[in-house]
């Protein structure tokens, strides 16, 4: 791996606690004006400063978030479908590598789906931004989801994370789920868990600390910060769980001790 390539992997996962708390507000790209992101630039301002890396689309990024923030980006660069449709695995890389460079992103991030009926375009589509991403020394982040029809399970999941890293991502997300240690051991990349839907604050916070306690070097979590009624409590408690070794009881202590 390139000093560039490792340069930017440093800026999201800290290379001192090798563990990372990423924002993620890229819903609307398929899901359009999500509840919490109806603004996504007031929404993300007093997160920033708690996250290590925030995950967005260029369009949001451009228009909505200060140029001057030294948080680095996550670019989603994949999409083409929307809620309306069925099938959301019907996506391609909607972003040039170019327009990464002019945004300065740390890294790109693709969706795939493994046992859908595209799986093999959204595969093979990592692979190209892989090559993209190498040419230029810019991680690409694969987003890993699971054919309807399959159990998010160690099986599925572990599969799908493999495939990513074979196919060259520098890094993956996907679910959390019973056994999730078999999922990170079988995968020669750091893994990082989804938030999902969003749950009590309280169970997001076990959630974070059972990913990390199972390997996961990170979160990136959205839905369970900004749509909670206390966003900068919980983004700050998830930061204590996951880069100050607390457990998810002292996170709760702490999340409380914030709540207005």
């Amino acid at each position: 791996m390139d000093w560039g390539m490792q340069n930017r992997l440093s800026r999201i996962i800290n290379p001192k606690t090798n563990r990372c708390v990423m924002l993620a507000v890229d819903h609307g790209y398929f899901q359009g004006p999500t509840s919490g992101l109806e603004r996504p630039g007031e929404t993300v301002a007093p997160l920033l400063e708690y996250a290590d890396a925030l995950m967005l689309t260029r369009g949001v990024l451009r228009n909505t978030i200060d140029p001057g923030t030294t948080a680095p980006i996550v670019l989603r660069v994949s999409g083409g479908t929307s809620i309306l449709k069925d099938d959301l695995s019907d996506e391609d890389i909607s972003v040039s590598i170019e327009d990464a460079i002019r945004l300065n992103v740390a890294a790109i991030a693709i969706s795939v789906f493994v046992g859908s009926v595209n799986e093999k375009r959204t595969l093979t589509n990592l692979s190209r931004l892989c090559d993209r991403g190498q040419k230029y020394g810019i991680p690409v982040l694969a987003v890993t989801a699971v054919g309807k029809e399959m159990a998010r399970d160690a099986r599925y999941l572990g599969l799908a994370c493999r495939i990513a890293a074979e196919l060259g991502a520098q890094v993956v997300k996907t679910y959390h789920c019973e056994d999730f240690a078999k999922v990170v051991n079988g995968c020669p990349v750091p893994v990082v868990i989804a938030g999902g839907k969003k749950i009590e604050e309280r169970d997001a916070l076990t959630l974070a600390y059972n990913a990390v306690s199972d390997g996961a070097v990170g979160v990136d979590m959205g839905r369970n910060i900004f749509q909670s009624r206390w966003p900068v409590a919980m983004i700050r408690s998830v930061r204590a769980i996951v880069q100050d070794g607390k457990s998810d009881a002292e996170a709760w202590e702490m999340a409380q001790s914030l709540m207005d």
